[in-house]
């Protein structure tokens, strides 16, 4: 009697547990501002709001729905308007993305941003984060406040694809629009549009349809766990500037990089990377006062190839933006100019 009621508990034990409910996936949403988060004084209102107005806790339970996808916490790292993201703020993401993903209970992170400067704190973590788990970018074009608002799917459909086994291992992605964008490629196309963010050159990794990712393709630019950056003990990122190329662009411009101790200069050059004579003049200046100049294209899609008849190094196909995150990052570990043209070939 007793060795059947013994074998009856159990059998009811793994009765239990192979009905039991899977553990859901934690995914930590990092905050840090933007249109996302911003407030209008009318529901009409799509510019001239305040953006970063709405805090973490706020957006995650405009969207209960996320509870049937994933365990869910929140931490507000900034709360601005991503044109005011700051080296110093993309660092401290970076650190704490990289604490929070060394955690056996964490299993990826969602970041909303603003849409400003999408295009370059993605790809930054993409160089330095130190994990294959997903960190995935999401924003919004209208603000909270607004009818059809965009941002509450956008961050349903950001938490969907961190928490699929999937994605893990295709670096950093941005998912707005339904879509889902590499962090390497990706970029802000139009000033006002919700299908902003595009790749026109490479694509799209893949695409949400019924709530459920789809992947299509993999970025072969090193990234992440593979990425030589470290930046968990840097305290401070050099100093890079961008200058833009046009005609009749002044020398001057460099001789105020100069005087302001900058470490590197991207110069957005016209066509595939072209210089005028007076930028021209300007990059072997800045060169001889140990700045390191990368010639990127003001074009916004190509490669900018290297030409031994114009001075500085090239961005490949990243654009100004994004060849400034490179070099910025690529300045923590190293001045030499043939190994920083290597990162921007293969990063």
């Amino acid at each position: 009697m007793k060795f059947t009621s013994l074998l009856a508990a159990a059998l009811l034990a793994l009765t239990s547990c192979a009905f039991a409910a899977p553990q859901q996936p934690h995914i930590v949403i990092l905050a840090t501002g933007g249109t996302i988060a911003g407030s209008a004084a009318s529901n009409t209102q799509t510019i001239g709001y305040k953006a970063g107005a709405i805090g973490v806790q706020a957006l995650i339970d405009a969207v209960p729905e996320v509870k049937s996808i994933a365990r869910v916490d929140g931490e507000q790292i900034a709360n601005i308007g991503s044109n005011d993201m700051t080296s110093d703020i993309i660092l401290t993401l970076s650190k704490r993305v990289n604490a929070l993903l060394a955690r056996d209970d964490v299993d990826g992170v969602v970041i909303t941003h603003g849409t400003d400067t999408l295009d370059e704190t993605p790809y930054f973590l993409n160089l330095t984060v130190k994990s294959d788990k997903p960190v995935v970018f999401t924003g919004a074009m209208r603000p909270a406040t607004a009818i059809s608002a965009d941002g509450p799917m956008n961050l349903l459909e950001a938490v969907t694809v961190a928490a699929d086994p999937n994605a893990r291992g295709r670096g950093v992605m941005l998912v707005m629009n339904d879509r889902i964008g590499a962090a390497r490629f990706i970029t802000k196309t139009n000033a006002t549009t919700l299908d902003t963010f595009k790749a026109p050159e490479q694509g799209y990794l893949g695409v949400i349809v019924g709530g459920k990712p789809h992947f299509e393709t993999r970025v072969e630019k090193i990234h992440t766990l593979r990425s030589v950056f470290d930046v968990r003990d840097v305290n401070s990122l050099p100093k890079v500037v961008i200058i833009y190329g046009y005609q009749d662009d002044p020398e001057y411009m460099y001789d105020a990089a100069i005087a302001h101790h900058a470490d590197g200069i991207i110069y957005v050059g016209t066509g595939g990377g072209s210089t005028s004579v007076r930028s021209e003049a300007g990059i072997k200046k800045a060169e001889q006062a140990g700045i390191v100049v990368v010639r990127a294209s003001r074009t916004g899609s190509g490669v900018v190839a290297p030409d031994d008849n114009m001075p500085g190094l090239v961005a490949d196909s990243l654009n100004p933006a994004k060849a400034r995150i490179l070099l910025m990052t690529a300045l923590t570990q190293t001045h030499d100019r043939a190994l920083i043209q290597d990162y921007f070939q293969n990063y």
